[in-house]
């Protein structure tokens, strides 16, 4: 029996780390790594704090809010009336406000802060565009009975039973608490529910936070998994990118124009610049103790020949004219490379000339 193996099935096996290009096209979708529920225990934390720190605050506020609907509208005998009741209304709102402002900033900053932390600045419309898949009622079920529900579903209850928890073991050490209340008045009963209420909460929330810094390692495995591409996506990734003739030519030309730039900065630093006068200039730098031989920092033809011997001219370099040189070292030596052997006395002697009259002039 003659077996034969599809080596392009394990082409397709996304086996490799997602590239820069992918990560970067998933952001722009809005699939990024973040955990919902870091934001959720930051968010719950802060808040409980906040009620701990602006908890007088926050209670004269309620009381006063209290103090308009029965001191100042049910007590006074004002008349019921549309006027009175917008009245009434506008005062409860401004109360109320003022009571959970501080909650609901801490809630905002938190949450900015939190979601800056992990995912940073993030404009994007795609996930608000328009998609078959969202309503597709085949595609709900996946979801509803995938893997990942199943994980939320078991944070879920994991989450409860960490709440509970909490809240069990603390009651259980407040018994004696909870039994002077009885002989408490009103105003003592709700400071005392509220104190122990704050006290749950924060355990709650630092207890959160572990479990939402496991989560996050999760959704990260989860993130790169997801993306993870096969050796044939990157294959044609790469066909895509640097394998398109245009984006090629442009890194090229990029290439051309900052080595252009680079050579034109450093003719100013050359000894001589040795030209044909029209159609070649060759700069040549020598320095004992830094080089074995002369160097050519610098060569071009016709445009680019005269852009060096202006820059010379402008920075006192001093320019000579030898046809053959000059041909022989544009043909033979590329910017960088030291003059060869066979015309070390050619230069030698254009450069003794040029040391020559800098001598003179000085």
């Amino acid at each position: 029996m003659d077996f034969r193996i599809n080596l392009q099935l394990f082409s397709e096996e996304k086996t490799e780390q997602a590239t820069p290009k992918k990560i970067k096209d998933a952001r722009e979708k809005g699939n990024v790594l973040q955990s919902k529920e870091v934001n959720s225990a930051l968010i719950l934390l802060a808040i409980f704090i906040i009620i701990n720190a602006f908890a007088t605050f926050i209670g004269v506020s309620l009381l006063n809010m209290t103090r308009a609907v029965y001191t100042e509208f049910l007590s006074a005998n004002i008349a019921f009336s549309v006027k009175n009741l917008q009245i009434l209304s506008i005062k409860l709102m401004i109360y109320f406000f003022i009571a959970v402002g501080p909650i609901a900033l801490t809630s905002l900053v938190v949450g900015l802060i939190s979601s800056y932390a992990q995912v940073g600045v993030l404009l994007t419309s795609k996930p608000l565009m328009f998609d078959l898949n969202k309503i597709n009622p085949i595609e709900g079920f996946k979801k509803m009975f995938s893997m990942r529900s199943v994980v939320e579903l078991l944070k879920a209850f994991i989450r409860l039973g960490v709440i509970g928890y909490i809240s069990y073991d603390y009651v259980k050490g407040q018994v004696g608490v909870i039994l002077e209340t009885t002989g408490m008045d009103i105003s003592s009963i709700l400071k005392a529910i509220m104190s122990m209420t704050v006290d749950i909460g924060i355990k709650a929330g630092i207890a959160l936070i572990a479990l939402a810094v496991l989560d996050y390692y999760y959704q990260r495995y989860e993130y790169n998994k997801n993306l993870k591409m096969s050796k044939q996506e990157i294959k044609e990734e790469y066909k895509q990118t640097e394998g398109n003739p245009q984006i090629k030519s442009k890194i090229k030309e990029k290439q051309r124009q900052m080595a252009m730039r680079r050579m034109m900065q450093d003719v100013p630093s050359a000894d001589v610049i040795i030209t044909n006068p029209t159609h070649f200039a060759i700069g040549i730098k020598y320095d004992l103790n830094e080089f074995d031989a002369p160097k050519v920092i610098a060569k071009g033809q016709d445009l680019i020949a005269q852009n060096i011997k202006k820059i010379a001219l402008e920075n006192n370099v001093t320019v000579v004219e030898n046809k053959p040189l000059a041909r022989a070292l544009y043909d033979s030596v590329e910017v960088g490379q030291f003059v060869p052997p066979d015309l070390y006395q050619a230069v030698a002697e254009v450069l003794a000339y040029v040391y020559r009259i800098n001598n003179r002039i000085e």
